[in-house]
């Protein structure tokens, strides 16, 4: 009886690495697992490969952060054609959905060396604030610090408060309420504006969209009133 020769096995197939597939799988990493969950050993082993491949596309891991944060970058857009107010209100909402889907980057935004979509993101900001608002170089520079303080300050307490919907603040509200109230006999007296706010929210809820929305358009006033301020000083006079 002839004896057929076993098939030899094939070998396993090499994985090809780019750039963009490792950062890509870093980014996928990090918003899975948080920031700390992502090493270049884990990385690696989610990529099928020896850590040591990896350093053939991204030199150190500060230079995989800088790729990922150009990544949310990327995914930030305003058109400048609709007006300098519309465009930086389009671009506060569209950063805040950024950092939604990739909460690990908060702190990261401005860090690092940035990359070729963090720069033409700065720079078309800038632009819009030179060109279509008017500003002088200084003036722009303040509105663009008080837009970042602001949307940045606000995605790092919409990462750690412990709730996301306006129905789970309420609980939540109501919890810490009655955890503190068991130290504090006279809380009530004490703190009634604290109480207010359990009750308010006991109705309402905290909603993150309408808050932020709500200080977005409180800044965006108060920058209208700056630059209307400083064209007018720019007027020849009489």
């Amino acid at each position: 009886m002839a004896v057929k020769a076993q098939q030899a096995e094939a070998p396993p197939r090499r994985v090809r690495l780019s750039r963009d597939r490792v950062i890509s799988a870093a980014v996928a990493l990090a918003d899975q697992g948080g920031i700390e969950s992502l090493s270049m050993r884990t990385l690696a082993q989610n990529l099928g490969v020896v850590p040591m491949a990896l350093y053939k596309h991204v030199a150190k891991k500060e230079a995989l952060l800088d790729g990922m944060v150009d990544v949310v970058f990327g995914e930030v857009g305003f058109s400048s054609g609709t007006g300098w107010r519309a465009a930086m209100r389009e671009r506060a909402i569209s950063m805040r959905q950024a950092l939604l889907r990739h909460p690990w980057a908060v702190g990261l935004m401005e860090s690092g060396t940035p990359g070729p979509a963090n720069l033409r993101h700065h720079n078309a900001v800038m632009a819009c604030l030179r060109q279509q608002a008017g500003f002088s170089f200084r003036m722009a520079v303040h509105a663009y610090s008080a837009m970042d303080s602001y949307i940045y300050g606000f995605a790092l307490q919409e990462k750690t408060l412990p709730f996301t919907t306006p129905e789970e603040s309420a609980e939540e509200a109501e919890r810490r309420l009655h955890a503190v109230a068991e130290e504090y006999a006279s809380f009530a007296e004490e703190y009634p504006y604290l109480v207010e706010v359990v009750v308010e929210l006991g109705t309402s809820g905290y909603d993150y969209a309408e808050e932020f929305e709500f200080g977005l358009n409180f800044i965006l006033d108060g920058i209208e009133r700056l630059q209307q301020r400083e064209l007018a000083s720019d007027l020849p006079r009489s």
